[in-house]
């Protein structure tokens, strides 16, 4: 079963922090049960295993938490190492989604939480195994080659999310085609969705 029938649709990434805030900020609000998540790579390009940052890298990721910690002050986050390639992420999800979306849902939060709040590599498939089996998954139903196959989903995903135009996330879009690009205080979140 997938979520695909919800008013709102939420493109996202696990590897952004300014996804992992919206992400638990519509938890807080308590309004998950209308979103679809829909996980895109904004940044394909990155190696796996992840690859620690430095430099200017790293001065951009430490200046993009310090913008989290002031927009979303209640929110634990840490500065990871670097940022995971989120392909194997985003596929073992979309399973999750396809299998059980309340457990799917809680998966998907898990795996926010791992990177944000304890640098963990998200393109390691042990880890990703163990996250799974932790929520009730077998870990080989989310990964590995006797996985079934999303990936009509997942370039669905992509197309949905590459024809709104915005290419940024996270982005959140209504049945009416409206969008809300980034983190945005949840006052404003509200007003959105209160045109579902």
């Amino acid at each position: 079963m997938t979520n695909d029938r919800k008013p709102c649709r939420l493109y996202s990434d696990f590897n952004c922090p300014f996804c992992y805030a919206m992400h638990e900020r519509l938890h807080a609000l308590g309004v998950m049960a209308q979103i679809s998540w829909c996980g895109v790579q904004h940044a394909p390009h990155l190696p796996q295993p992840m690859a620690s940052w430095a430099g200017h890298l790293q001065a951009e990721l430490k200046q993009e938490v310090e913008m989290v910690r002031r927009l979303a002050p209640e929110l634990s986050i840490s500065l990871p190492a670097g940022k995971p390639n989120t392909r194997l992420a985003i596929t073992a999800s979309a399973r999750a989604l396809r299998m059980d979306s309340a457990r799917a849902g809680a998966f998907i939060r898990s795996l926010y939480r791992l990177f944000w709040m304890h640098g963990s590599d998200l393109s390691d498939e042990r880890l990703l195994r163990l996250e799974a089996e932790r929520h009730g998954f077998g870990g080989t139903e989310l990964l590995g080659s006797a996985a079934p196959p999303v990936g009509p989903v997942l370039r669905e995903w992509r197309d949905r999310w590459e024809e709104t135009d915005h290419q940024g996330v996270p982005l959140l879009q209504r049945a009416d085609q409206q969008v809300l690009v980034g983190l945005v205080p949840s006052a404003a979140l509200t007003h959105f969705l209160a045109g579902l």
